[in-house]
Parts: C-alpha cells; structure tokens; sequence
C-alpha cells in the first residue's frame, strides 16, 4: 500500500461525523479520535513526513487544527513551524488577508519576520472547503518572500470546489467527500 493509501486508511478509521455543526446543515468531519490516538497520531506524521522529507524548509500550519499537525511534522522534518493566525492574534507587525469561508467571512495574518526569504513552505490544515483559507494562506506566506511547496489537508469537501482557488499549486488531500 503506498504512502497516499495509508495516510487515507488511517484518516478514515479514526474520523467521526458531526451533524449541524457548526451550523445546521453542515456535516463537521472531526479529526479528534485521530489525535487522541497517539499510535495513529504518530504514523500520521511519520508517512507524512516521509511524503515531504527533503521538500520543504518550513510547515505553515494553519489555525487552529493545521498547528496541531504542523508542529510534529515540523520537529519530524528537522524545520521550522510558521503560525498563521486568525487575524487579531499575533502580536505586530503583520500582513493579513481577508477571505471567505464556507459560512461566513475571516482575515488571517502572518508575522513575515518569522518567514525566511526563498524558503519552501508546506501549507497544513486538516480539512479544505472553499479554498479562502489556503488562498490566504499562499498569498501571506509568498508576500513574505517564500514560495509555497504544496497544500497539504487530510480532507477535502469536494462540493465546495476549494481546489479550484488553489490550481497554480499542488494540492495534497488523502480523503475526499
């Protein structure tokens, strides 16, 4: 089974379904259990950083999952960790950027100082849905003189068609729905 199979195998067996979360209508595919499980949670970061080994300089993970994943991987990887917060968290001076999300609007911001310039960045979230977060995310971190490896998110929502903001990079998303 090749690297991509077993991050989607690991992926499905420890996701839970949360119905009207966090509103009605919204199905929430929860990566809790995987994270709880510390076996799993460690042969998650070990395929994936066995899939970016040698990729990439820096993991921007991305508030609030996208940290939990970003930083295992960074210290796996030997890298530095870049946070991109929700706007209003990080202390100044940073560049932001508005966008929207599937239920409603946000701003994400980055302290370009922490960003190396020509660096190779992998950008991590657990779940990409219309793609505002991860455009944003790209634009902040190519603004601050690094260029963007590849998108990595363990789900995708496919009716949002998040992957269409993003078709300039390399998207890595191991489930679908």
């Amino acid at each position: 089974m090749n690297t991509h199979d077993q991050l989607a195998e690991l992926i499905t067996t420890h996701l839970r379904e949360i119905p009207d979360f966090p509103e009605k209508g919204i199905l929430f595919r929860d990566i809790t259990p995987l994270l709880a499980d510390g076996e799993a949670f460690g042969q998650l970061i070990d395929l994936l950083a066995a899939r970016y080994r040698g990729k990439v300089d820096a993991i921007a993970g991305l508030e609030s999952r996208g940290f939990v994943l970003a930083a295992p991987l960074a210290i796996k990887l030997g890298v530095g960790m870049l946070t991109i917060r929700k706007g209003g968290k990080l202390p100044g001076p940073v560049i932001g950027v508005d966008y929207d999300l599937e239920y409603g609007s946000a701003r994400m911001e980055i302290r370009p100082d922490s960003v190396r310039e020509n660096d190779r960045v992998l950008i991590i979230d657990d779940v990409l849905a219309t793609g505002g977060t991860a455009k944003a995310a790209i634009e902040l971190v190519e603004r601050s003189g690094a260029s963007v490896t590849a998108v990595c998110v363990l789900m995708e929502l496919l009716a949002l068609k998040g992957r269409d903001q993003l078709s300039a990079y390399e998207v890595d998303a191991f489930v679908s729905f």
